[in-house]
């Protein structure tokens, strides 16, 4: 059973990810939705730099065109 990227998505969901963006950001917070341009909206969100916490966002709305990947954490 092959799972397409949208059932990835879904099943992350109110978790947490990890989403590296094109200009190196890299972002964690909790996953709360996502649209098919995969435009996706965290709450708690954090920039992370070096894997150590920068600055605390709270919520956010990524565009999907700026995503590199989405990671569980």
């Amino acid at each position: 059973m092959n799972e397409r990227p949208f059932d990835l998505l879904n099943k992350a969901i109110g978790q947490k990810v990890l989403i590296r963006l094109k200009n190196s950001v890299v972002i964690r917070g909790k996953m709360t939705s996502f649209d098919a341009h995969m435009n996706i909206t965290l709450e708690e969100a954090e920039e992370l730099v070096d894997g150590e916490l920068k600055a605390k966002v709270g919520t956010l709305l990524l565009r999907g065109g700026n995503i590199i990947y989405v990671s569980p954490v």
